[in-house]
């Protein structure tokens, strides 16, 4: 099998526009400033969360009109982008070699899709508008952003719920592994919509004040739900060889990945679900538990699935839970969807090249049913190249996912902003 090499990121979020920002507003403890429109949102019990407030397209996608994108496109585009750029990938070299897009998206275009069915509906056919047809189906941001880049190699999108970013990854590391692709951008992206707000609003998944103060924060004895927000953050990789012999920074390696699904009516399989994925990644990557030196949960402030997710932990590296530092960054980002695991991945690589790894911002002291894992309540220097991320989704999916650093590596370039 041949090996994936890492060449690039590109990061749309509420923190910057690159990885090495992202990773250093996290290490620092940073909170997410989002903005919501609250008169659309006013009953809700939670005031936290919303929309990137100062990301426009036109300063990442110029020379083009932009009104065939609508927000996901743009946000998609924009970091598939700056993805290009930090991988060394040039127009010219895309108009002679193949590259692909694999997006994990929970909801894409939700908003554009819901607003086109409600003009339909209360004004008539005639009203609606033809360009926003095109952005109204759940492919319609990968396919956009090819467009837009001429990618001309495969394009797929994964819709696995909040775990969609992490297994676009997965799927498209198989595709290099097994010689069906030389190059790929893989990750994921969601906008915030109002639609998926009262989704959320009205299944008591998002955290609420109701008399108590929200408290979103992972694996904490007061959690109360999360925190909604968007972004889009991509990877690009390659063909190890291949990348080597056009002269590409290699920054790490995805070393193998796992996949399992519970049924969601029953959340006791759920452990056992999360459990599976990390030793199928572990077999996939053909490493013991042993050679895991941090993980990035998927915690986001849930009850029951952050419970959960420490449970497989301790399941999982049982004899080694008590030593391997946790982090969990959407106690500071927030429960971005499909964009979650990419960033979360993102963000490990460059604790793994920096050997920095953030705090869970907030966390004083952990449900005390759960399992005593080594919580990072600050963040702390990490020894070793390779960990692993969990992704797992509200509806059942569960993927994990292990990356390396580059062999060999001097792990202080490209840090401009130095936690």
């Amino acid at each position: 099998m041949k090996r994936v090499a890492i060449t690039g990121a590109g990061v749309i979020s509420c923190f910057g526009d690159s990885a090495e920002i992202l990773h250093s507003a996290l290490c620092n403890g940073e909170q997410a400033s989002y903005q919501i429109d609250f008169d659309e949102c006013a009953d809700s019990n939670c005031r936290q969360g919303g929309r990137l407030p100062s990301f426009r397209a036109e300063s990442y996608l110029p020379g083009k009109p932009l009104r065939a994108l609508d927000r996901t496109g743009r946000i998609v585009a924009a970091a598939a982008k700056l993805a290009l750029e930090n991988s060394g990938w040039t127009p010219e070299m895309l108009s002679r070699h193949e590259v692909g897009l694999v997006l994990g998206t929970m909801f894409s275009s939700m908003h554009t899709i819901s607003a086109f069915d409600r003009h339909g509906l209360t004004q008539g056919p005639s009203c609606v508008s033809p360009m926003d047809f095109a952005n109204t189906v759940l492919n319609a941001a990968a396919g956009q952003t090819a467009i837009w880049h001429n990618l001309r190699g495969i394009n797929s999108t994964i819709a696995g719920g909040t775990a969609s970013g992490l297994m676009a990854l997965g799927y498209a590391s198989d595709l290099i592994r097994h010689g069906g692709q030389t190059a790929l951008l893989a990750g994921g992206a969601d906008e915030f919509s109002f639609e998926a707000w009262c989704g959320f609003e009205r299944v008591g998944l998002l955290c609420r004040s109701n008399g108590h103060s929200e408290f979103p924060v992972p694996f904490s004895a007061r959690r109360n739900g999360f925190v909604l927000g968007e972004g889009s953050a991509l990877l690009m990789l390659e063909e190890w060889e291949t990348a080597r012999e056009r002269g590409a920074s290699i920054l790490g390696e995805i070393r193998g990945h796992g996949s399992s699904y519970h049924a969601a009516r029953n959340p006791d399989g759920a452990p056992e679900a999360i459990a599976r994925a990390m030793k199928a990644a572990l077999k996939d990557s053909r490493m013991l538990p042993s050679d895991i030196h941090c993980i990035s949960a998927s915690a986001n402030g849930s009850v029951l699935a952050d419970r959960h997710e420490a449970m497989a932990i301790y399941t999982t590296f049982n004899g080694s839970s008590q030593s391997i530092p946790v982090t969990a960054i959407k106690s500071m980002l927030g429960e971005s969807l499909g964009t979650a695991g990419a960033f979360q991945a993102i963000d490990l690589l460059q604790s793994l090249r920096s050997h920095l790894l953030p705090a869970i911002r907030g966390l004083e002291s952990h449900e005390p049913e759960m399992p005593s894992l080594h919580f990072c309540r600050q963040k702390q220097d990490i020894i070793g190249n390779s960990g692993l991320i969990n992704s797992v989704g509200i509806d059942g999916n569960v993927c994990s996912l292990v990356i390396s650093s580059a062999p060999g590596e001097d792990t202080t370039i490209n840090q401009e902003k130095p936690c």
